[in-house]
């Protein structure tokens, strides 16, 4: 029943959360993307002390580790990391569309809905008509891995003629004008740390931990800044 730390700053939506086996102990949140550097560690000095759990009693501590904004990938690694060095705990590190998808097919099925025939498609923002994005039928299988996409008119015309296909997260908006069928699904699901949590365990329970000295986040894509005129 390992005790771990989930941080994800991601995306635009910042979240950690302390968790116990598959149990969530405590959840903190923050909307403003331009605020997780200043979030993170009050966030988390905040669960500690309302659950009056020590840092030591930590089994491992996980975080969202790309793809997605660069600022909150280093955010959340960086901070992570220090966290993992001063305890002497591991560190497990997720991949944020996986995550995304995890939290989707949970509320799917706590809805009750029938998601046999159902592909899950997170995206996230990837500035003008490019997202990050991957896809994954309900049971968290990966039908297309993470990658770096243009979105047009044949975005995922293979899959969709014989699957509905929720489409989600911060990107999704950019899809509804390009896949244009009544397989499509643009759902409003916002993910939070919690989703991290059977994926966290998972990975500790494998004992798949990261090298805390080497491991980068996954950006997926390059950095790109405009040349200045």
């Amino acid at each position: 029943m390992p005790l771990i730390l989930n941080i994800d700053t991601a995306t635009e939506f910042a979240s950690v959360c302390l968790s116990n086996n598959n149990n969530v102990l405590m959840l903190v949140s923050n909307s403003e993307q331009k605020n997780h550097a200043s979030f993170l560690q009050p966030a988390i000095k905040q669960i500690f002390n309302t659950t009056n759990i020590s840092f030591n009693q930590l089994d491992a501590i996980a975080v969202s580790n790309g793809p997605g904004s660069y600022t909150g990938l280093r955010v959340g690694l960086s901070s992570a990391k220090g966290l993992c060095f001063a305890l002497n705990k591991p560190l497990v590190l997720l991949n944020t569309l996986e995550i995304m998808a995890n939290g989707a097919i949970e509320e799917y099925k706590n809805q009750n809905k029938n998601i046999s025939n159902t592909f899950f498609c997170p995206m996230i923002d990837a500035r003008r008509m490019d997202v990050f994005t991957a896809l994954y039928n309900s049971s968290l299988q990966t039908i297309i891995p993470p990658n770096a996409v243009t979105l047009n008119h044949s975005f995922a015309q293979a899959h969709i003629q014989s699957n509905t296909i929720a489409f989600f997260g911060s990107g999704s908006s950019k899809g509804v004008s390009v896949v244009c069928h009544a397989n499509a699904i643009f759902s409003t699901y916002q993910h939070t740390a919690t989703a991290m949590v059977t994926l966290a365990n998972n990975k500790y329970n494998k004992k798949l931990f990261a090298n805390l000295a080497y491991c980068e986040p996954f950006y997926l894509k390059e950095f790109y800044t405009p040349a200045k005129t």
